[in-house]
């Protein structure tokens, strides 16, 4: 039997660290994507034949996601991208005017932007606390929780009614103390609604803990699950399927899409999928059916998370050696995502590029500038070593 990293075709000719931007497809997934648009078409796209079919389908992965998740399937909604997981529910939030969004300063800027636009429509205030100074490594995780607490304590207001925050910071790599961030915010008089943002933890951490713990926990497969780009999830508290409404709204929305309701708020499922909107892509379902199934085989998720520390601790300690770079944690990364600075004289964009000429693939990122590079159970060790010597080098001006 192959491995996992065998299925990828992408790996057989590059040496690739961009996980966190999106993970390689699997030939046994792209397969499983073929095999189900065929037999949608075997079955006919839209006749009573294919009804079971595409139930199945749906709910065999909302079952999967929600297990992953550790939180009921009438509580995980399928959505295409992180973006529309986080965007969807808090339009539909109750917040009124003069209530305030709060903000970490790691977060992406496509979830910022929505958070802003959002604060314009409604007329709420937008805060930020800071995180991206809180830089401990994997053995100091008590003083980080600490410290990010304590941040968000300083940050946070008498009207503040939403909190955003990262699982993992896609920039510093940072792991985020999501259930004492929910009970401190359970304890607060205007109770706020926490989303966050899986992006960069789905597929590489456990998640169940931060997922249950989370109002919105939005995630996505391409990346570190190495499923087909366009399919993502929602886990959702039972207080935003209770007070939350639907804000994009199709024929998913509805409990039944042949019959409009007058009274539209009765017109909504009563669970999860009042976020879900209309057609989507059925055979990217059990794509990443397979690439989760085969990430199984691999280990469990707490086996598969300390192979990648290894790998990114392997790293983090070689980088350590490096004459004028600096990576951005303290101590040894809690997982596989490290970051790191190299001084004035090396532009990031440019490194990017020589390393690219070498087939050495990492991603240049901006808030803070640095260089980036993902480790995942894919990656070997003498990718490792390869991607540490051309750097040196770089640095020496031999490449």
């Amino acid at each position: 039997m192959k491995t996992l990293r065998e299925e990828m075709p992408a790996l057989k000719n590059k040496t690739y660290f961009n996980y966190g931007g999106q993970g390689p497809l699997p030939k046994l997934s792209l397969n499983a994507i073929q095999r189900s648009w065929l037999r949608i078409q075997e079955l006919g796209p839209f006749t009573n034949d294919v009804w079971p079919y595409i139930a199945k389908e749906i709910s065999s992965t909302r079952g999967i996601l929600s297990d992953l998740c550790g939180v009921p399937s009438n509580r995980l909604a399928l959505t295409e991208n992180v973006t529309s997981g986080c965007v969807l529910p808090i339009w539909g939030l109750p917040i009124s005017s003069g209530e305030r969004i709060l903000i970490s300063d790691c977060e992406h800027p496509g979830v910022v932007a929505a958070c802003k636009e959002l604060a314009r429509r409604k007329d709420l205030a937008i805060d930020f606390f800071s995180v991206q100074r809180i830089r401990y490594g994997l053995k100091e995780q008590e003083a980080k929780n600490e410290a990010i607490i304590t941040s968000l304590e300083k940050g946070i207001k008498r009207k503040t009614r939403l909190v955003v925050l990262s699982h993992l910071l896609w920039n510093t790599g940072q792991v985020m103390p999501i259930p004492a961030v929910s009970k401190l915010l359970s304890n607060h008089p205007n109770k706020p609604f926490l989303l966050v943002d899986a992006a960069q933890s789905f597929g590489q951490l456990p998640v169940q803990e931060a997922a249950s713990s989370s109002d919105i926990f939005a995630f996505t497969g391409h990346k570190w699950a190495c499923g087909p780009e366009g399919l993502g999830g929602l886990a959702v508290s039972e207080r935003i399927i209770e007070e939350a409404n639907p804000t994009l709204i199709g024929w998913r929305s509805l409990k039944n899409e042949e019959i409009f309701n007058e009274n539209l708020q009765d017109s909504f499922h009563l669970d999860s999928r009042r976020f879900e909107v209309a057609t989507s892509c059925i055979p990217l379902l059990a794509g990443l059916r397979c690439s989760l199934e085969l990430m199984e085989k691999e280990g469990s998720a707490k086996t598969r998370i300390k192979l990648i520390r290894k790998l990114s601790t392997q790293f983090w300690e070689k980088l350590q050696a490096l004459e004028g770079v600096t990576p951005l944690l303290n101590g040894p990364p809690e997982a596989g995502l490290v970051s790191f600075v190299l001084d004035s004289n090396y532009s990031p964009k440019k490194v990017v590029k020589k390393l690219g000429e070498k087939n050495l693939w990492i991603r240049d990122l901006g808030m803070p500038s640095c260089l980036r590079a993902c480790f995942h159970i894919t990656t070997q060790e003498e990718e490792v070593i390869a991607l540490i010597d051309a750097l040196q080098n770089i640095i020496k001006g031999k490449s």
